[in-house]
């Protein structure tokens, strides 16, 4: 397969698209399940649509502008599985294309190919939830044209004001993905270690980097939501849970060859020495990359593939090479085919199930479950107390309290007067039709807001109350 990508003339290119959504076409095709996560952010651009704004209206730690894409895609579509779906495809052939071109067009390889692009397409479809809209995949676009700004400072002796645009793009990648804010580090490090920025420079790229949050923050400050801004996203980026031994398995099905080959193709870098000196920077940049991202998992509330999506340029960009440097293409080619085998195999199991009994990943526990409820709590504004396990799926989410995380912030302090205004006033604002209480503390809530105990009361349902 590999010597179908061995240069880059157009053809390969409609081969690079090709190649990528026959793996998709597959799924895209078949019921694929909704997952808890997106119906987080379908319940997320809802609320948006509705006029609320985020973080002060709507407790949920998304970031700005992945709140802002999921409002749109409501208003264009509803709650609709395949607009996100669509609308991730397009940005994934942007990615693949972007960095084949990167690769090409800044010389980061000895030899112009099609082959990263083709190794990214592979790795942009190792899981199924990689398939659809994440915060993730929209953020690493914008940090892969960083990458492609910082390549060709490197490639100059002169430093430009380029820097700044390279702030931009992983200041709107924060804004999409808090976490990518790690690679500001990445950006100060390579200034300093490969080109010859001086200080005027690294205050261009710190304004560069810090003007899209500016600009979030102010319009966050004049609508009196700064606290709600800092209580919903930056007091709960760390996330580190504990681990489940059941995650770890289908974590290295999906991850351990790709991440075997990224280390075999850097390992191989050293046995070659016909690289150029701008091509060894590279090398080092990419491995920065790599060694920075790892910096996210801290932020990760679980071990799922599409949480990795920032790995990917460092990861294509060795095993790349690790296909690049055989001199036996034949080997090369039949370990290629091993490859894209095996991962076509976990995903299309992991999605089918074709082999009974047979688990390559753990699709089954990300995929949104509708919660046994009673058939009048159908298509209606609802309020769950607790974690959400499906209640939404048919459902519409009201008041703000979407991410319990958040919500026992109020919940869980009801003797405190500030959380029990906050509560009537949301209440007041975006009444739900029924509550489902999971842990208890209507009854205690419904004691502090008379006004409230006049408006629900306890259904035939246990722990359900309705809107009179």
């Amino acid at each position: 397969m590999l010597f179908l990508f061995r240069n880059t003339k157009i053809f390969q290119v409609v081969l690079l698209a090709s190649f990528f959504l026959a793996i998709r076409l597959p799924v895209y095709l078949s019921d694929a399940p909704l997952l808890i996560s997106e119906l987080g952010w379908m319940l997320t651009g809802e609320q948006l649509s509705k006029g609320f704004m985020l973080y002060r209206d709507i407790w949920e730690n998304i970031s700005v502008l992945s709140g802002m894409v999921y409002w749109g895609l409501d208003v264009l579509f509803g709650r609709s599985q395949a607009a996100y779906h669509v609308a991730a495809c397009a940005i994934g052939l942007f990615q693949v294309f972007y960095f084949n071109y990167l690769c090409n067009s800044r010389d980061f390889f000895p030899e112009a190919t099609s082959i990263p692009g083709l190794v990214y397409a592979v790795l942009l479809n190792l899981s199924f939830d990689m398939f659809t809209l994440s915060p993730m995949l929209m953020a690493t676009s914008f940090l892969l044209m960083a990458i492609g700004v910082i390549a060709k400072m490197i490639d100059r002796p002169e430093v430009s004001d380029e820097i700044f645009e390279a702030g931009i793009y992983i200041g709107i990648a924060t804004l999409f993905y808090l976490p990518a804010a790690v690679f500001y580090i990445w950006a100060f490090l390579m200034m300093i270690f490969y080109t010859g920025a001086t200080f005027r420079h690294h205050m261009i790229g710190l304004f560069g980097s810090g003007f899209p949050l500016l600009m979030v923050a102010l319009i966050f400050f004049l609508n009196n939501a700064i606290e709600s801004l800092n209580r919903s996203l930056f007091t709960t980026a760390i996330q580190i849970d504990g681990l489940e031994a059941s995650e770890l398995f289908p974590f290295l099905m999906y991850m351990l060859f790709s991440t075997g080959l990224g280390i075999a193709g850097f390992l191989k870098l050293f046995g070659y020495n016909r690289f150029t000196h701008y091509q060894t920077r590279i090398q080092q940049v990419m491995a920065f990359w790599f060694i920075l991202s790892a910096f996210t998992v801290i932020f990760m509330d679980d071990l799922a593939p599409m949480n990795f999506l920032v790995f990917l340029p460092a990861v294509a960009y060795f095993v790349s090479w690790f296909f690049l440097s055989f001199r036996n293409q034949a080997r090369a080619e039949g370990i290629f085919l091993a490859y894209f085998l095996f991962s076509a195999f976990v995903l299309y199991q992991d999605v089918f199930g074709f082999i009974p009994g047979l688990k390559t990943g753990n699709l089954e526990k990300k995929v949104a479950k509708a919660a046994l409820l009673p058939g009048e709590i159908d298509g209606k504004k609802i309020l769950v107390l607790g974690e959400d396990e499906g209640e939404y799926l048919n459902n519409f989410a009201a008041t703000p309290y979407l991410n319990w995380s958040l919500s026992v912030y109020d919940f869980e302090n009801l003797d405190s007067f500030e959380s029990v205004i906050h509560i009537y006033n949301n209440f007041e604002k975006d009444p739900p039709e029924f509550v489902i209480d999971k842990e208890g503390i209507m009854p205690k809530l419904l004691e502090r807001i008379p006004k409230l105990k006049e408006r629900y009361r306890p259904t035939k349902w246990k722990n359900i109350y309705q809107r009179i």
